[in-house]
């Protein structure tokens, strides 16, 4: 059997901090290849990191000089190392001494499952109270439906500031769009109006040639 294939990941915040540490050391834990990257570790979305993790397969080692190098939050850890476990990848973290290929790290590995689980159900608990206070606090959820009464309203509302723009002198397509009202809709309420204007109710580029009348012949 073959050596498993040690993948090393180091990173720093600033380009300004020295990664020869942690390549060191991740070189004496027996990692083949290391990728380093200077990125927040708040940030989750590392595209060093991203690479890294997809390299490796079934049976390699996931090797980090810190924990904090690969992961700032809990739950980010937890996101982490389950996805490893189940692509049957082992983790091995150098400072703290974590080794997921030796029994004391599988239950790490356990924990961290167990701990994930925890996570995501106290988030969803969160989000549902969340919910259940703004519903308490009158908030409704959802598109409107054609049978609220509120949406009607609004509607209406709009189109009344919509007429009354153009009663102003702002032009029909203008006052459709500032107040979201079809041009069309805004033309037939505005046929019966003083204010409305035939012209504007054409469009603004015609492909019709007026010709010139014939004179009318003399009697």
């Amino acid at each position: 059997m073959s050596d498993p294939y040690i993948i090393g990941y180091a990173r720093t915040s600033t380009r300004q901090q020295d990664l020869g540490i942690q390549r060191i050391a991740l070189e004496k834990a027996g990692c083949t290849r290391i990728f380093e990257e200077q990125e927040s570790g708040a940030k989750r979305d590392r595209a060093v990191l991203a690479q890294a993790l997809d390299q490796l397969r079934p049976g390699d080692i996931f090797c980090v000089w810190k924990i904090d190098r690969l992961a700032r939050s809990l739950s980010h850890l937890l996101a982490i190392v389950e996805d490893l476990h189940k692509r049957g990848i082992q983790f091995k973290s150098v400072t703290e001494s974590f080794d997921t290929t030796t029994p004391s790290g599988e239950a790490f590995f356990q924990i961290c499952g167990v701990m994930a689980q925890l996570e995501r159900k106290l988030i969803e608990e969160r989000r549902e109270a969340g919910l259940e206070k703004a519903r308490a606090a009158g908030k409704k959820f959802g598109r409107r439906s054609a049978a609220d009464p509120t949406a009607k309203t609004d509607k209406s509302g709009a189109l009344a500031k919509a007429m009354l723009a153009v009663s102003r002198g702002q032009s029909l397509t203008a006052a459709a769009k500032e107040f979201k009202i079809a041009r069309t809709t805004l033309t037939r309420h505005m046929a019966g109006t003083d204010e409305f204007r035939a012209e504007d109710s054409l469009p603004r580029v015609s492909n019709v040639v007026s010709l010139p009348k014939k004179p009318a012949k003399a009697s």
